[in-house]
């Protein structure tokens, strides 16, 4: 399984989830990715590395658990390449729709003009952008999945990130940042993996 961190982090912030799925009995890796600021399709590509890495590893998909943007990531990945995802886990990630607090709008649009002065496309991290990891956030994955949001998230709005399925949202006490250090999500957690082995 592969954990993914969401905007602006990097795979130190969700170094806690990971030592907890080892002490659970699982092999989990860190997404490789570097900081979550950067082109989408990017980002994904390498994701895909860790993923292949994974597979080699354990010659199983890889289960994916997406926190915010990292869940969004994990997403597009198992659109593009359902055969190599086992199911996906998203924490607070808002793949109906960014509806965020204004500082993260901000901090969205300093990416943006980074990413665009490194010569990237100029529709490079905008909604107009039509690579194929942007075009797959669209589409809904054909693996299994489970979002666990909370309601008191403080970031995004809770409402972008459910399917409007109660069999696969689970809503739990906490914040955005939170989720990924939550005994109610390690409990949904440990729960899902454990129906998959």
């Amino acid at each position: 399984m592969v954990v993914v961190p969401g905007f602006l982090g990097t795979d130190v912030y969700l170094l806690e989830l990971y030592w907890w799925l080892r002490r659970i009995g699982y092999r989990p890796y860190l997404s490789r990715i570097g900081r979550n600021a950067e082109c989408i399709d990017l980002l994904v590509d390498r994701l895909f590395e860790t993923i292949d890495r994974a597979r080699a590893d354990s010659g199983r998909p890889a289960h994916l658990i997406g926190h915010s943007l990292g869940g969004m990531l994990s997403r597009a990945a198992a659109v593009r390449r359902p055969d190599r995802i086992a199911s996906i886990i998203t924490l607070g990630s808002p793949f109906r729709g960014i509806r965020s607090h204004p500082l993260v709008m901000r901090a969205t649009t300093a990416v943006r003009a980074r990413i665009h002065r490194q010569g990237r496309p100029p529709d490079c991290y905008t909604g107009d952008c039509r690579c194929e990891s942007m075009a797959a956030l669209q589409a809904q994955p054909r693996v299994p999945q489970i979002a666990i949001y909370t309601r008191s998230d403080g970031i995004v709005d809770w409402r972008a990130c459910v399917n409007d399925d109660p069999e696969t949202d689970f809503e739990v006490p906490g914040t955005h940042v939170g989720l990924v250090v939550n005994p109610s999500v390690y409990r949904l957690i440990a729960e899902r993996l454990a129906a998959t082995r």
